[in-house]
């Protein structure tokens, strides 16, 4: 009698086969180191725009928001403190982005071969952290020019800080690469929607803008409290505001959940329709 191999369902609310995704480490290896070759393939100067973006952006925000608009940075030079956020922000925002459109992206293996799909979007969220780590230096940089030594409490908070934007990222990227195997507007709506979340993050601008009865809706977003923790930790301006990152740590639990539950719900028909 020939060997059978039934591959069905696995029991449980998320249904999470953590043993099987660990057999399939290799391939997430892989998706990962593609995806980085990919993203600096053919590049004239490599790993450099990981810096460019956020040096970039951090300019022309102290140019505009900074000296002319003013904007607060709680007795921080501007510099120093927009670039702390835009680092977070970018790691987030490109997880997001590129975890939203990894199941199409990656259409041709997901129709050929079988292997734990949640693979796909966990890998692309970890890509980021290479840009996060090549863009840190200039943080360590523009901290010394405006002598301020990186404070270790942060660098202690920094794994923590990490994961819940992974957490985020990878839970609002699971559910949005599920979404757009069937719609494919998602490609559309998710800059639009990460250009306009941007400016309801304390990035620009710092958190105690919002204090009093708006300050819960800041709290809804989970990076606030990431970005608001790495300032003060990082640059020892202040105690951590618990309430805050608390907040953050169980908004981002939630949305990873929300978006495991609803991707191991609809992944069954990926293949029939992507």
């Amino acid at each position: 009698m020939a060997n059978e191999i039934i591959i069905k369902p696995h029991k449980g609310w998320l249904n999470i086969d953590l043993k099987e995704l660990w057999d399939y480490r290799e391939l997430a290896y892989f998706f990962v180191w593609r995806d980085i070759k990919v993203r600096y393939k053919q590049t004239a100067v490599g790993a450099l725009w990981a810096i460019f973006k956020p040096l970039t952006a951090m300019l022309i925000f102290t140019l505009f928001f900074g000296r002319f608009a003013k904007m607060p940075s709680d007795g921080v030079p501007y510099p120093v403190f927009v670039y702390i956020g835009l680092l977070l922000w970018n790691y987030f925002s490109f997880g997001l982005s590129l975890s939203s459109g990894s199941m199409v992206g990656n259409a041709g293996i997901i129709q050929k071969i079988y292997f734990p799909r949640l693979i796909v979007p966990f890998a692309s969220s970890l890509v980021g952290l290479v840009d996060f780590a090549i863009a840190s230096v200039i943080l360590i940089g523009i901290m010394l020019y405006y002598k301020y030594i990186p404070n270790m409490t942060g660098i202690f908070y920094l794994p923590l800080l990490i994961f819940i934007t992974f957490l985020s990222s990878v839970g609002l990227g699971c559910f949005l690469g599920a979404v757009n195997v069937k719609y494919r507007d998602v490609r559309y709506v998710v800059p639009f929607f990460i250009q306009m979340l941007m400016f309801l993050t304390p990035v620009i601008y710092p958190a105690s803008m919002l204090e009093g009865k708006f300050k819960w809706v800041l709290a809804l977003n989970p990076m606030a409290g990431v970005i608001e923790t790495a300032r003060s930790t990082l640059l020892g301006i202040r105690a951590v505001d618990w309430q805050l990152l608390s907040t953050s740590i169980i908004i981002s639990i939630a949305l990873f959940i929300f978006g495991i539950f609803y991707f191991r719900k609809t992944e069954r028909y990926f293949a029939d329709i992507i």
